[in-house]
């Protein structure tokens, strides 16, 4: 490691490598900070003998022999010569409140982010002191790739095949995201959902070591220094969840923590973002989870939940920390947070930060995508449609607010007549104008004129919708004779079974093809196998916000746009219905096949680039059309006509233009 005293000795631009905070304009705190210690480090050097001075600038062996003469040295007040200029200085010269250094020998070994295993050619070998650390074959990442596979696959526990992907993302990050990219459809409900359920249940008893930052109630007061702990300063997308309603699994805590490290790692894979520039939180105020709080292997506070004026000033200071360390331009993405929350922390903060809230505009963005797609199967308008909701929690709401905003922005009909073709049932029936005034405030816009129904067939019975969509987190709520009513009456019924994972999905797409008798368009949260039915295979089309969030967060971090716009949300949901083919709709899907989810992803993103600069939500400064090339570990992507007004062909030009076209490749090694 680099000492203050070899810091102080050392030249200014072996520093300059970083960001704001890593040899720059920063705030005043760290900027005081670092010449504190540079002036402490300087004056310690100017004491040492000239022999000892040598010896810590060349990094020898004598730097500990020298250890209590230079104290003696200093309490002595020995004057000695100014080898290097401290005394007339002028430029800041910056120490951090950490010390890197360069990773070589059996350390890089054990840096995930350098580290390349056995593909460490000869000359790296001997360059980085490897040789007789590693056995002497040289094997390529494809090579590596083929053998892991080979192994995960024996695995018959979806959780271990979990636990060795985070084993090698703590070992090899490269190999780790190639593997996952090249093996997409077969490893994200590993890395993700329906796994990533079960791993945050059995967090505790699998925890290894920390793979985010956790913000508890402890640290109230000191939010600002926690997040200086981070070692990474240039962070573009921050996701965090307060681990109180994890998938349809309910509180757990800070064992939540997989929820966020699985997202950003699909932001890396799916969408190019740098790992580096991904930050995983946890936000820990304790937990109701019983269970949790008599589990000896519990990693989180063993408390109660804390709630009210203590929870919100925890966020407040959170928020705020998050914005004077990183900027306006840092993404926020809620994750998981319970339905009171959610609404209130989103409404919040959407005026003055970037934030971006999954399980509502991304759970949102995706379903409309699959509608847009559907209709080109059915027919007719997303407004000669009738729509109903089997729960009417944050999923729920926030699609069907989605919907309304397309079916206004395409009829320019009021919002409020677009929200009558849309009906919800919560736990107590249908949402109707009676109760008005005994429901949450989110649920009141759906609260239309009709008599009360407690049951979803008699809803169905009643208002004969067209579609019908389910986030209860209910398993097997569709039962039979809601699917049979819904078949009835509609010669090609849309049904989407939303919740996670797959014990909690509302029917299964055997169910409802056999159901329908095939006619069924159908989609689902949580992925199922192909179903067969009177000779014919379908694929069922998985209804993941995986196909959106990647995206659209790309596409806020290279616009440098600093707040989320519902018209953004309408944006992704075009560009990715635009994608699905007459191919996936012979087979039964209305989304794309995930194994072109990265090019996906960059179609995404230049939408939602294009819809930032026409808002004008984008900062100058960070303009798309500055760049040709935006680099990232393993993933570059190639900006191509970006950014023009109406000729292809001609040179970007400036602010008013608008982003056209981003294709994605791979340059892994």
């Amino acid at each position: 490691m680099i000492s203050a005293r070899t810091a102080a000795a050392s030249p200014a631009s072996l520093w300059k490598q970083g960001g704001r905070s890593e040899g720059g304009g920063s705030c005043d705190g760290c900027r005081t900070y670092r010449n504190t210690l540079r002036r402490a480090a300087a004056a310690k050097v100017r004491a040492l003998p000239s022999r000892a001075v040598e010896a810590v600038k060349m990094g020898s062996a004598a730097e500990m022999e020298q250890e209590e003469a230079e104290v003696a040295a200093a309490a002595a007040g020995v004057v000695v010569e100014d080898h290097y200029g401290e005394d007339s200085a002028t430029e800041e010269l910056p120490i951090l409140p950490w010390a890197f250094s360069v990773a070589s020998g059996y350390t890089l070994l054990r840096d995930p982010h350098h580290n390349k295993g056995l593909a460490f050619m000869e000359k790296e070998r001997d360059a980085h002191h490897l040789r007789g650390l590693l056995p002497p074959a040289v094997v390529p990442q494809e090579l590596q790739i083929k053998k892991i596979m080979h192994n995960l696959r024996q695995y018959q526990v979806p959780l271990q095949r979990y636990m060795a992907m985070m084993d090698l993302q703590e070992r090899n990050e490269r190999l780790f995201y190639k593997l996952l990219i090249d093996n997409v459809e077969e490893l994200l409900p590993v890395v993700y959902t329906p796994t990533v359920g079960e791993a945050c249940q059995k967090y505790g008893s699998i925890f290894r070591q920390p793979q985010g930052l956790y913000v508890s109630l402890r640290d109230k007061g000191k939010v600002l220094e926690v997040l200086r702990n981070w070692p990474h300063r240039n962070i573009q997308v921050i996701c965090v969840t307060d681990g109180e309603r994890i998938l349809g699994l309910g509180d757990l805590g800070s064992q939540g923590m997989g929820i966020p490290v699985g997202k950003l790692a699909l932001y890396t894979a799916l969408g190019g973002v740098r790992p580096s520039a991904c930050l995983p939180i946890t936000i820990d105020v304790g937990t109701n989870n019983e269970k949790l709080l008599n589990d000896e292997f519990y990693i989180g506070l063993r408390q109660k939940r804390a709630t009210g004026e203590e929870y919100h000033e925890l966020m407040e200071e959170f928020m705020a920390a998050v914005k004077q360390i990183y900027g306006e331009k840092v993404l926020i993405q809620f994750e998981d947070f319970a339905n009171h929350n959610a609404f209130n922390l989103l409404a919040k903060y959407s005026k003055s930060h970037l934030v971006f809230n999954d399980d509502i505009q991304g759970t949102a963005s995706v379903v409309l995508a699959g509608l847009l797609a559907a209709l080109k199967v059915v027919g007719r308008t997303l407004a000669e449609h009738t729509y109903l909701f089997l729960g009417a929690g944050e999923a729920g709401t926030g699609i069907a607010e989605l919907i309304a905003l397309e079916i206004s922005k395409q009829t320019s009909a009021p919002i409020e007549e677009c929200r009558k073709k849309i009906w919800l049932v919560d736990s107590k029936g249908l949402i109707v104008d009676s109760r008005k005034n005994s429901v949450q405030s989110f649920k009141k816009p759906w609260a239309h004129e009709h008599e009360p129904l407690t049951t979803l067939y008699d809803a169905v019975q009643s208002i004969k919708p067209t579609v019908l969509i389910g986030t209860s987190g209910v398993g097997r709520t569709f039962t039979k004779e809601v699917v049979e009513a819904m078949a009835s009456f509609n010669e090609r019924p849309i049904i989407f079974s939303l919740s996670n994972p797959t014990s909690h999905s509302e029917c299964t797409a055997e169910e409802a093809y056999n159901w329908t008798q095939g006619r069924v368009i159908f989609a689902s949260g949580s992925p199922f196998d192909p179903v067969e039915y009177d000779g014919k295979v379908f694929v069922p089309g998985q209804s993941n916000n995986a196909y959106i969030f990647p995206g659209f967060g790309l596409g806020l971090v290279i616009s440098g746009a600093i707040r989320v716009h519902e018209d953004m949300l309408l944006a992704a949901s075009e560009a990715l219905a635009a994608q699905a083919t007459q191919e996936n709709f012979d087979k039964g899907s209305i989304f794309p096949p995930f194994t072109n989810i990265r090019k996906i992803s960059a179609r995404i993103a230049a939408a939602v680039a294009a819809k930032a600069y026409e808002l004008g939500t984008h900062v100058p400064s960070v303009l798309l059309c500055s760049a040709d090339t935006i680099p990232h570990l393993g993933v570059h992507h190639t900006v191509t006509s970006l950014c023009r007004f109406g000729d292809p062909s001609a040179s970007p030009k400036g602010p008013g233009e608008i982003c056209t076209e981003l294709h994605v490749h791979s340059c892994l090694p």
